[in-house]
């Protein structure tokens, strides 16, 4: 965890940039979100798994959402769409995700977007069909362990206070929330993944994994 620091830096020079809201501190820093986990994941694996590919995504996505307009709101929700796609891709490779959360995030899901729905205007269909991505990806990373399970549950937050500002719905400190969630969840998703693949890589390496000699006669 000690490898981490650039990501705390970072993340600190973004959140001091969204509290004083300096597009300079903010185009610095959260560009550097994704790849600076990039890096770490890479660095820990050795090798470019779907989480890896979720993050090269996601800084695509932050980059995005950086620039004003509908147009850029358009090209940073679909950069977060393949966010969404890759982790679920990696989360559903692993393990399947329990029943109880698929319904729950799946009821919260169409909740939402019932609620949402009048107010998002040309937006409603891109919305629905990101949200139901992103629902299914925390479903699915219920499944994989605590840490990421929460990182899940974070980044729905995020991006749902998101759709309420889009719909109209501005919370007090609302910058802060979506940054601190987002940061929050990006370090949580792959931390913990990074924690069950390495247990699994290590079952899979230890002796009592590997085939043991084959008997005279076996072949």
């Amino acid at each position: 965890m000690r490898r981490l620091w650039p990501f705390g830096v970072v993340a600190a020079v973004e959140l001091v940039g969204v509290a004083a809201d300096s597009t300079l501190l903010q185009w610095l820093a959260k560009p550097l979100l994704a790849p600076v986990l990039l890096a770490y994941l890479l660095r820990a694996r050795r090798r470019v798994d779907p989480v890896a590919v979720a993050l090269v995504f996601a800084t695509g996505g932050d980059i995005a959402l950086l620039v004003s307009g509908d147009t850029a709101f358009l090209v940073g929700m679909g950069c977060f769409l393949g966010t969404q796609a890759a982790l679920l891709t990696a989360f559903l490779r692993h393990r399947r995700p329990p029943v109880a959360a698929l319904v729950g995030y799946l009821a919260c899901w169409a909740a939402a977007n019932a609620v949402l729905w009048p107010s998002l205007g040309p937006l409603r269909l891109p919305v629905l069909g990101y949200s139901l991505a992103l629902s299914l990806m925390a479903a699915a990373a219920a499944g994989i362990s605590r840490r990421v399970a929460v990182g899940g549950a974070l980044f729905l937050v995020s991006d749902l206070l998101i759709g309420l500002d889009v719909a109209g719905t501005r919370l007090p400190a609302h910058g802060l929330a979506v940054m601190t969630t987002y940061i929050a969840a990006l370090l949580l998703i792959t931390t913990g993944w990074m924690a069950v693949t390495a247990r699994r890589d290590r079952s899979v390496d230890s002796p009592a994994a590997r085939p043991g000699p084959v008997p005279d006669g076996a072949r």
